[in-house]
């Protein structure tokens, strides 16, 4: 059986009166790994000091940086070279005995089968932190609560003692890490989880540094304090950002998307742009997300394929594929890589007009487009009902979920386009124009009979506090004349 490579990686910087002590602590311990440190430029002399125990000891290297970069710029160098020279397995930790080089066996032992990370956590056992300062005991502390309560993560996730098994671990994670300083921790542990990788702790005690002092500082936790309020807000309306995406299925360069929906879908420029995708990103999970999956679960049997025609960014089909297939499809290319990182289980995506889908009559169970059909013309919506009901098999369902005219939304829409136009920002729009809203059931009624299609379930009320009407309808073969189609 072949052992694993492994690599032990510590940044250092001013640690000139740690950095031997260390290396010798390293040699003691019963792990056949190499020993990578990297040095900032350490004006204390560190670096001049690892060349020299480098030279007696084969399985040591030094890296030298002209100037302090960052911990997490280091750490993402450390982990970079470990890639690039081939190690199975990657241990971190600090050069100034905040972490014991004695316990990383611990570290390894908790590698497990179906484990990619360990996180060595101070928060498993009561008295791990001795010799710690007051304020440095409050950040610390702080900091854990703000990272379980706004990222979602109950671990360790700011401390460097980890573990990383970087043949399950794919390297393209670390690219949408962003963070230089003291946020790189919890930013890669939130991106690592976010993208399924397995986590098991291990619980440690963390000394106060041996010499030196102690690099959080109050500016430093503010800066960390205001980047994971950034990574909440971020997490909440691009959450396809810190995921990588599986390919799309089929692009095409025929289709070019008209009305700025390629627009829609690229990154405001703007901050009542970032305000609309806070707020919609709260309506969407709040309002549409829990609506959803209540008229999927009660109108289809799990496995069913359902085809989400419009679909977006995606962001409400995320817990959809466990349940039933999803295929999903939309004209816009910049929607499509969106909903790829968002939904990697996804049963196919392809780029394509949903006024001509791409797909043989008959193969879906149902179809779902939720606030898309109000963009249309009558004729357009026409076309759109025409392909949902050809792509149906005989008695499948579409659900729509289409703005009323009186809708909530609808009046918190146009309020904020006036507020635009009395500020001065006419050319700023926060969505395509909506040109086919509700006015009545009765009128929604005549536009899906003329397409075939029979209301089975109609919602809008203040239960969901007059949002957007929900409804259901059914495949009939009793398709009228194609005649007009009346406003909605």
């Amino acid at each position: 059986m072949t052992h694993p490579r492994i690599l032990i990686f510590i940044p250092t910087y001013n640690e000139s009166r740690n950095v031997e002590r260390l290396c010798a602590e390293l040699r003691a311990i019963d792990v056949p790994a190499d020993v990578l440190f990297l040095d900032d430029g350490s004006p204390d002399g560190t670096g001049v000091t690892l060349d020299r125990l480098a030279r007696d000891d084969p399985r040591m290297a030094v890296v030298h940086r002209g100037q302090k970069l960052g911990i997490g710029s280091a750490h993402r160098a450390g982990i970079l070279y470990a890639y690039d020279h081939g190690y199975d397995l990657l241990v971190t930790l600090d050069a100034d005995f905040s972490h014991t080089p004695a316990d990383i066996p611990r570290l390894l032992a908790a590698h497990g089968p179906g484990v990619d990370l360990v996180v060595g956590s101070r928060y498993l056992q009561p008295g791990s932190l001795p010799g710690w300062s007051p304020h440095r005991r409050f950040l610390t502390q702080l900091g854990h609560v703000m990272t379980r309560t706004l990222l979602g993560l109950p671990y360790d996730a700011s401390g460097a003692f980890r573990l990383y098994d970087l043949r399950r671990i794919p390297p393209a994670l670390f690219d949408l890490v962003r963070a230089d300083a003291y946020s790189f921790f919890f930013e890669s542990l939130f991106v690592l989880q976010r993208n399924g990788c397995r986590v098991s702790e291990v619980p440690i005690v963390l000394p106060a540094r041996v010499y030196g002092s102690s690099k959080l500082t109050w500016r430093e936790a503010l800066r960390s304090g205001r980047f994971m309020l950034a990574l909440y807000a971020a997490d909440l309306t691009h959450p396809e950002r810190f995921r990588l995406g599986r390919p799309i299925d089929r692009l095409r360069d025929d289709l070019k998307p008209a009305g700025g929906w390629d627009d829609y879908w690229s990154d405001k420029t703007h901050a009542v742009g970032h305000l609309y995708d806070i707020v919609a990103a709260l309506y969407r999970r709040l309002m549409i997300q829990s609506r959803l999956r209540r008229r999927l679960a009660r109108h289809f049997s799990a496995g069913a394929h359902l085809l989400h025609a419009g679909c977006g960014s995606g962001q409400m089909d995320r817990d959809l594929h466990r349940c039933w297939r999803v295929t999903a499809v939309d004209i816009s290319r910049e929607a499509l890589e969106r909903y790829a990182r968002n939904n990697r289980e996804a049963h196919h995506i392809e780029q394509a007009d949903i006024m001509t889908l791409p797909f043989d009559a008959g193969i879906f169970d149902g179809v779902f487009n939720l606030g898309v059909l109000e963009h249309f013309s009558g004729a357009e919506i026409e076309a759109v009902l025409g392909e949902f009901h050809r792509t149906l098999k005989p008695g499948g369902k579409i659900v729509l979920f289409w703005p009323h005219r009186r809708g909530s939304s609808v009046l918190v829409l146009n309020a904020a386009h006036r507020l635009l136009r009395l500020f001065g920002r006419p050319d700023v729009r926060l969505h395509p124009p909506e040109v086919s809203l509700i006015r009545s059931r009765r009128t929604v009624e005549a536009v899906l009979e003329r397409a075939g299609f029979r209301i089975v379930d109609y919602e809008f009320g203040m239960r969901d506090l007059f949002v957007q009407c929900v409804i259901v309808a059914s495949r009939s073969d009793d398709r009228r004349s194609p005649a007009s189609v009346p406003r909605a």
